[in-house]
């Protein structure tokens, strides 16, 4: 037989489908659970079951279920008077059985202060009733921001930077709800194909810092004061116009360090393309003008980076990415397993090599090639 414990778990998972009907003409109530589960066959067990029903009901506590019995013969117990249905005939009674009455409270005050804001967020607000309730006691934030972005939807500011009433760090620990409500908000100024919430929303970006090692020592001094080695945002390095010839993309920091060892090399420079990051550097199109090189790990990632790098520029070679290289360095390295199932754009020798590094998992780190044979490769 049903228990109150049960009438209960049933009646909790009714409560989203109850939030949403709040300001809809749907009528929720008279909420009915059904009670006809067979009762057990022993008597005192099933008296201590009614007891139970009985005692959280609305006629014993005030609020909460009533119960519709029927008398049924039953086989083991006689004829006994059995619950048929369980019925919330009241919102309060309702919310008080499950626990929810200042929730809800709370629910309908923001619900009402959201809509006076923002008449626009009103279907939003009523298929999202929950995420109202999980943002409870922020609400006055979230809508100056709201407010904000409605009178300036081109910012072009840094989040930090904007003029609203919050702390600090509001915004950044609020995307998700706050990219809910501003898409709504700000349909027709949004930038549509972007999933970053600061270029969706016209703010401006911390971007991410490309390294270079000027390797041609007349550029190094003639442009950047005699500083062989510097860092500067993507949309410097997008701008750079240097005369150079040649330019070496490196894959991770051990390779940019090995290169410090390189003698002067004219017209060239060496980049960090940082393993996936090199991405970054795709829309410098001066680069088309220049030789290019990349020179990754040998192992699977290194020349699925290789391929991405080729996608963004075609004439890209591959450098120390050869099997005579790794041959001579080799030392039985396990590597990192691929998923990569589709084609790559490498060349045969590039492809031979990376189907044995893929069937074998092997590695070469390049910490393991030595100096002398990085130079006599890079400078022929």
């Amino acid at each position: 037989m049903i228990s109150s414990k049960e009438i209960k778990e049933k009646a909790e998972k009714r409560y989203s489908s109850f939030l949403k009907q709040i300001y809809q003409e749907d009528t929720f109530f008279p909420l009915i659970i059904k009670g006809d589960k067979k009762p057990t066959s022993d008597i005192s067990t099933f008296e201590k079951e009614i007891r139970d029903l009985v005692i959280n009901s609305k006629d014993n506590k005030g609020f909460g279920y009533d119960i519709d019995f029927k008398t049924v013969k039953t086989k083991f117990l006689g004829e006994q008077k059995l619950p048929q249905e369980i019925r919330f005939l009241s919102e309060h009674d309702y919310l008080k059985f499950i626990g929810k009455v200042k929730e809800v409270e709370d629910f309908k005050a923001d619900f009402d202060l959201i809509i006076s804001e923002f008449e626009e967020l009103k279907e939003w607000a009523e298929k999202h009733p929950t995420q109202i309730i999980q943002n409870h006691g922020i609400w006055s934030e979230l809508l100056k921001v709201c407010i904000y972005f409605k009178a300036n939807p081109y910012p072009k500011l840094f989040i930090r930077e904007l003029p609203v009433k919050v702390h600090t760090k509001f915004i950044e620990q609020n995307k998700s709800i706050l990219r809910e409500l501003l898409d709504v908000i700000l349909s027709e100024s949004l930038v549509i194909d972007e999933k970053e919430f600061e270029k969706r929303f016209n703010l401006k970006i911390q971007e991410p810092l490309i390294q270079i090692r000027i390797l041609d020592k007349n550029i190094s001094k003639n442009y950047f004061s005699g500083i062989s080695q510097l860092a500067i945002p993507v949309s410097d390095f997008e701008a750079l116009d240097l005369p150079l010839k040649k330019i070496i993309i490196v894959e991770n920091k051990t390779n940019l360090h090995t290169m410090l060892t390189l003698p002067h090399i004219n017209e060239t420079i060496a980049v960090f393309g940082g393993g996936y990051s090199v991405n970054n550097i795709k829309n410098a199109s001066w680069l088309n003008k220049l030789e290019i090189m990349y020179w990754g790990d040998i192992d699977v990632q290194g020349f699925e980076i290789l391929s991405q790098f080729r996608g963004y520029f075609p004439t890209v070679k591959s450098i120390l990415m050869d099997k005579e290289t790794f041959d001579n360095f080799f030392e039985n390295d396990n590597g990192t397993e691929s998923k990569i199932k589709c084609q790559l754009n490498l060349n045969k020798q590039e492809q031979d090599l990376y189907d044995i590094l893929k069937q074998n998992n092997w590695r070469l780190e390049q910490e393991k090639i030595s100096i002398d044979y990085v130079n006599n490769i890079i400078l022929k």
